[in-house]
């Protein structure tokens, strides 16, 4: 959220301020002068002393963790402010009795407002908030000096970085830390180098295909991997990153129209209280004066050695970090670990459907030998059956594995008997990979299909009633059950959903899926910030109809609807028509970029989760995309899932009862 405390550079309200060098009046943000000079009214004319130290140093950099010098209360008296003593500027900087600079608050460009509040470390300029465009709000972060050389920009000067212009691979591997420990999707969207960069830095065709595919998927798999992490807490810190030093991609490889800069397996070392931990970072790619990420970090904990060595471009001798304990992989698991990491650059570099059909197989022939070297240790063994269920599946439903099918469905009995969680596991992904494959060929008969699917998810919920995947597969069931307008069987569903896991993120979106279905005839709320960081109640509109549109960039029929939405809008500016998106994206940068580049007018509301764990998505169980629901005047439900293309009869029926209530009402 916007920093709105006094003294940041985020108010947009100015007030006239003081003498400059020269004697030149001139203006800081509102806030700035309130924290300053108490006597000054916002908008007045006064001419004024220079301000105190203690208020000059009451004032915080906008963004948070900014490492810069703090004045001990006692000390501050002893400190001075001095005018700006260079050309073509003006303002103040904060001196310390020993003639240390601490702070400095410039008007840069003689419109006799502030847009430059430096802070320093020592001496030392370590962080700067940038008013680049000179409207009273900062739009630029940049850590300098010894605090570093990132470079934020928040383009819609909400106090939040939008993108990083700048970053070092160290401080890409701080940022990352922080993501993962706080669980923070925008935060790690930001470090991810998107398809459109990709494309900018030259590289093309099945390369392009390949590494966009996992940048999109890593993005998409961020809420599941931070919530499989234990080793990362609240307390969890960045110590230090590892790595060998970066090669070039010349030129010419794999279809790339200009030198790369890249490190391949570089490592950031972290700590949580007395547990350390790795983080092996995988592709880190150059873009412009920053570093990207290609996809999520894989975790060494503390006494592991770091097994993996593959890479996207090549496989360069990673850097050997502290061992933190004596313990190492036994003999055979390193072999067949090393075996692992032979087939993936393989596949990794193999296009031909037989040939990826063959590493698929003699991939996960690896991974059932490293089940068994696992032997009575479980979390191992656990471990290793997950990784078989997920490769296996995962090349099943891209169609490059069909015969795995074959082999998915043999997992939990071969390796999970005694095991209710992992078996539930292997058998629900085998249901949805035959799904998918059932579905793949052109003349796929889909009631067919999706007979045999709902039968499969009913026998396993009464097979494994108590699994998180019996949550999903019920979840699946009840959303059928709403395709086929059969609301009460649905509500069967979400309501044991809601009983069963009711602290989970299927409990919650089965509680909100009720809640939306009971919805027609009564008045609703629902609670977000906007885009641009503002809060959100959908009261706020009462008195006026709404359009409720759930969607996500990835949703092209979402986009179809945008256009319906336009006209709307317009056809019924007389009955004061609000629409509110709902934009369910993993990360907010994609939503605002497009947004700003369709031209969206309307009120856009996200929350982080996406479609899966956003709170927007839970508070009505909003399971598919797109979703839209159509509210009266009075907030109250006219249509809880209602298409595009029967909004405009809809509308017309709900505006013409409320006249004929207004009506009935004068008489």
């Amino acid at each position: 959220m916007t920093d709105r405390r006094l003294g940041t550079p985020g108010d947009t309200r100015t007030c006239e301020k003081g003498k400059a060098a020269g004697g030149a009046r001139w203006k800081v943000p509102c806030g700035v002068a309130f924290a300053w000079l108490g006597s000054i009214v916002c908008g007045g004319s006064v001419t004024a002393a220079n301000p105190t130290p203690q208020q000059a140093l009451s004032l915080k950099p906008v963004q948070p963790g900014v490492e810069y010098q703090l004045v001990d209360p006692e000390e501050v008296d002893g400190c001075r402010v001095e005018d700006i003593d260079r050309e073509g500027w003006s303002g103040w900087r904060v001196v310390a009795p020993d003639g240390t600079v601490l702070r400095r608050f410039a008007d840069t460009n003689g419109d006799k407002k502030v847009d430059l509040w430096c802070y320093y470390q020592y001496g030392v300029e370590v962080y700067r908030d940038i008013d680049a465009n000179f409207n009273g709000k900062a739009d630029q972060y940049r850590w300098l000096g010894n605090g570093g050389t990132r470079w934020g920009l928040d383009e819609n000067e909400d106090g939040k970085i939008d993108r990083w212009k700048v970053i070092s691979p160290e401080e890409l591997s701080a940022e990352l830390v922080a993501a993962l420990r706080d669980r923070d999707g925008d935060r790690f969207a930001l470090l991810m180098a998107t398809p459109k960069e990709l494309e900018q830095v030259g590289l093309q065709g099945a390369k392009l295909e390949q590494l966009s595919e996992k940048s999109v998927r890593a993005l998409r798999d961020f809420k599941d991997f931070v919530g499989s992490l234990e080793s990362f807490g609240p307390q969890s810190e960045w110590i230090q990153f590892a790595g060998s030093v970066p090669g070039v991609v010349p030129a010419g490889t794999d279809g790339a129209t200009q030198d790369l800069l890249v490190y391949e397996n570089a490592v950031a070392m972290y700590q949580d209280g007395t547990q350390s931990g790795q983080l092996l970072l995988g592709t880190m790619l150059r873009v412009g004066e920053g570093w990207r990420l290609i996809e999520l970090p894989s975790i060494v904990r503390g006494g592991e050695s770091i097994a993996q060595s593959s890479g996207n471009f090549f496989t360069p001798a990673i850097a050997s970090p502290v061992e933190t304990s004596a313990q190492q992989l036994g003999g055979a698991t390193q072999e067949l670990v090393n075996q692992l990491e032979s087939v993936d650059r393989k596949l990794a570099a193999t296009t031909d459907k037989t040939e990826l059909a063959k590493l698929h197989a003699a991939r996960a022939d690896v991974v059932e030998k490293l089940v068994e070297a696992a032997g009575k240790n479980a979390e191992d063994r656990a471990t290793w059956v997950r990784q078989l269920v997920d490769t296996v599946s995962m090349a099943v439903q891209s169609g490059s594995y069909p015969a795995g099918l074959a082999r998915l469905k043999q997992v939990a009995d071969r390796y999970a008997a005694n095991d209710e969680g992992l078996a539930a596991y292997a058998n629900f992904h085998a249901i949805g990979s035959e799904h998918v494959l059932r579905n793949s060929p052109a003349e796929a008969d889909f009631a067919k299909v999706q007979e045999w699917y709902l039968e499969s998810l009913t026998e396993f919920v009464d097979r494994y009633p108590k699994t998180p995947e019996a949550a999903q597969a019920m979840l699946q069931l009840a959303l059928s059950k709403e395709f086929e307008e059969q609301e009460q069987e649905a509500l069967v569903y979400y309501r044991k959903v809601a009983s069963l896991f009711p602290r989970g993120d299927a409990g919650e979106k089965a509680a909100g899926a009720v809640r939306r279905l009971e919805s027609v005839g009564r008045q609703i709320e629902l609670e977000g910030t906007t885009l641009d960081g503002k809060r959100f109640t959908l009261s706020m509109l009462r008195g006026r109809p709404v359009v409720l549109h759930y969607w996500a960039t990835w949703c092209e029929p979402c986009k179809q609807d945008m256009k319906l939405l336009r006209r709307l809008q317009a056809q019924y500016q007389r009955a004061r028509l609000e629409i509110v998106g709902v934009n369910l994206d993993i990360g907010r940068q994609q939503a605002a970029a497009f947004v700003k580049e369709s031209g969206l007018t309307w009120t856009q509301l996200y929350e982080d989760g996406g479609l899966e764990a956003s709170p927007l998505a839970k508070t009505f169980g909003v399971q598919t995309l797109p979703t839209m629901m159509l509210i009266d005047s009075t907030g109250k439900v006219v249509a809880h899932n209602i298409r595009a293309a029967d909004l405009p009869d809809a509308i017309d029926r709900m505006l013409q009862g409320a006249a004929s209530g207004e009506r009935r009402a004068a008489r």
